[in-house]
């Protein structure tokens, strides 16, 4: 590979992480909202499908991003962009418990009441989140890339699917003891949130998976990458 291709990459590896850090962050600053989506007219355990939190919205988005560089950089690169996603969500949490400990002068469009109602819970949100996020991402490496070993380097509607499906259990699972635990969300309606969550992103997972195909056409196009190759950056 030459220099000039090397620095392409490079930088491609540069804005893939920061869509990543950036969709990571943001899903931790709105989850109190919550919305729904009712195509089906379906109740699961007093919550109907789909009530969810509009921080799943942007969350997929890291796992087609990871796995996409699990896919053409390899398993450290993607490890990496996790490590630094981890830094990025304590870092905007210490400026948030700042900007939240500021008092508010008395012409303040946004008094201090509603700005602790809005990002008062996000200390244990993001405490929340980033574990859940830790368990769910590292696993989602873990396993796409037994799939790849084990495929070399075939089927890459599998890996990307089968890794997603097992880290976004694992993380909306995770993240849901959290929260019900600290009394943000209710006991009872952690069955039908987990289920309605879960499903929720299973579908978006499936609908990712063309977006993966074509990412990974594209690079190899760019690249000339044979079949489980990766770009080393080095």
């Amino acid at each position: 590979m030459t220099v000039k291709d090397k620095l392409a990459a490079q930088r491609i590896y540069m804005l893939l992480g920061a869509l990543f850090i950036t969709s990571l962050v943001v899903s931790n600053l709105i989850f109190q909202k919550f919305f729904y989506w009712h195509p089906f007219h379906i109740e699961i355990f007093g919550t109907k499908l789909f009530e969810i939190s509009v921080g799943i919205l942007p969350y997929p988005i890291t796992f087609l991003i990871t796995d996409l560089i699990s896919e053409i950089y390899g398993k450290k690169r993607a490890n990496d962009v996790v490590a630094t996603g981890i830094f990025a969500s304590i870092f905007s949490l210490s400026i948030v418990l700042i900007a939240d400990i500021a008092p508010a002068t008395n012409w303040s469009p946004v008094s201090d009441k509603i700005f602790n109602d809005v990002f008062g819970s996000t200390v244990i949100a993001v405490t929340a989140s980033m574990l859940a996020y830790l368990f769910a991402q590292f696993i989602d490496i873990q396993i796409y890339h037994f799939w790849k070993r084990l495929t070399k380097g075939k089927h890459l509607w599998l890996r990307n699917n089968f890794s997603t499906f097992l880290s976004q259990f694992i993380d909306t699972f995770t993240i849901l003891i959290l929260l019900c635990s600290f009394n943000i969300i209710e006991w009872d309606k952690f069955t039908g949130l987990l289920i309605s969550g879960f499903l929720f992103k299973v579908l978006i997972a499936i609908c990712d998976t063309p977006f993966m195909y074509l990412g990974v056409y594209l690079f190899k196009k760019r690249f000339n990458l044979k079949v489980n190759e990766e770009i080393n950056l080095l």
